[in-house]
């Protein structure tokens, strides 16, 4: 059996990390399989199938570390630290220190070594002087990996441009247990939404990357042009306390929610009427891919990410800057008013002439005598529920199969 192992910097929530738990439960029982972490203590962790070895470098996690500490740390990955030896193949799994680190540890020759790109590269690393270092070393390390692995074909390209296309290069989307995911997002949850108002949700790491301090003020400006809404935001980070005191300043709390870091953020997902991700770059956005899992309506901005919602026909991309975003939810928004005016003078109207046979559905009367139709239009869906499973079963097959012959 083949030893494998897969370096990612930690186990915490966020994208990236959720696609690696997902992938090596789902090829244990093909291959050994350790994860090196360079910190532990992450969320995810508990997730992993007791057939896999996780080893970590740092038995903390790096929010639990001191400023000083974090520069030693900082130093001794660029220096000193080494990765375990003894494996067939090397997957650094992330951009970013876990690369470096994999890359300056691997001298076998008979081994294989991979790196994985799940972000626009151009942009991870910032424009000012460190970030120009970053790339000029890091075009070294990339040269050392026997193969790069992109999530996205525009992801792929941006890394050309960056550093040249003198690589062995394969484009691989991202794995999701798909069965986990609809499982999970019938488990019972504290639902928080409000049915009378539009309720949009995000999900993602409270980094500087996915612009919420962006989607703050467009909410703002939304709800001062009578354009109300409801958006809850699912995740941590370093930019938790910066945006909340945003939202204070600008006086949303009531309807900006912050609701924590989710293990299972499947119901909420599924429970909104939409899911958004307006990031300022992305890789391929796996949490994309989940919420088309469960069928949502989706909402991003124009990054690499559109790739994931190509002939998926609920969704809609808008210009990514804030007046491309205000004017895509003012539409949203400004069409659910309109149609919840019009119920609302339906309902005034059959209450009038005493129609007294109504369910109610999240606001929304329908009269029973309509039930047949209703019905009609339940199967449909579920037929289309059905296919979109198989799909989806045949998509994750297909790229189970690329992984292994690349491992």
């Amino acid at each position: 059996m083949r030893k494998i192992v897969f370096g990612i910097t930690s186990l915490q929530i966020g994208g990236a990390e959720r696609v690696l738990v997902d992938l090596a439960n789902r090829l244990c029982d093909k291959f050994d399989i350790t994860i090196f972490t360079i910190y532990d203590n992450g969320k995810l962790k508990s997730q992993i199938s007791s057939k896999i070895k996780i080893i970590s470098l740092y038995d903390k996690s790096y929010e639990e570390f001191s400023k000083l500490q974090k520069i030693k740390i900082s130093l001794k990955l660029a220096l000193f630290d080494k990765v375990p030896v003894g494996y067939d193949t090397y997957v650094a799994f992330l951009e970013g220190p876990i690369t470096r680190l994999f890359a300056k540890s691997i001298k076998q020759n008979n081994t294989k070594k991979i790196a994985w790109v799940h972000n626009d590269i151009s942009k991870v690393f910032g424009k000012g002087l460190k970030s120009k270092i970053k790339r000029a070393l890091d075009k070294k390390i990339y040269e050392k990996y026997d193969k790069i692995i992109f999530v996205s074909k525009e992801n792929q390209e941006d890394f050309n441009k960056t550093y040249g296309n003198n690589f062995n290069e394969e484009i691989i989307k991202n794995y999701i247990d798909y069965n986990r995911v609809i499982k999970k997002s019938n488990e019972k949850f504290d639902n928080p939404f409000d049915y009378n108002s539009i309720n949009f949700v995000t999900s993602c790491r409270l980094v500087e990357q996915k612009a919420l301090n962006r989607f703050i003020k467009v909410h703002r400006k939304l709800e001062d042009n009578g354009f109300h809404s409801m958006v809850y935001v699912l995740g941590e980070g370093p930019l938790e306390e910066e945006l909340k005191n945003q939202v204070k300043m600008y006086n949303v709390n009531d309807s900006f929610i912050f609701l924590g870091a989710k293990t299972n953020p499947y119901p909420y997902i599924k429970n909104a009427d939409y899911f958004c991700l307006f990031s300022y770059y992305e890789g391929y956005g796996m949490v994309l891919e989940e919420a088309k899992i469960l069928n949502k309506r989706i909402l991003i901005t124009d990054t690499a990410a559109k790739e994931c919602i190509e002939n998926y026909k609920d969704s809609m991309i808008f210009d990514n800057n804030e007046n491309g975003i205000y004017n895509g939810l003012k539409e949203i928004i400004g069409g659910n008013n309109i149609r919840k005016n019009q119920e609302t003078k339906t309902n005034n109207s059959e209450t009038l002439i005493n129609q007294d046979k109504i369910k109610t559905n999240h606001g929304n009367n329908y009269e029973e005598e309509d039930s047949n139709i209703e019905k009609t239009n339940e199967h449909k869906a579920n037929a289309e529920n059905v296919n979109n499973v198989e799909n989806i079963k045949e998509h994750y097959e297909k790229i189970i199969e690329g992984i292994i012959n690349i491992l």
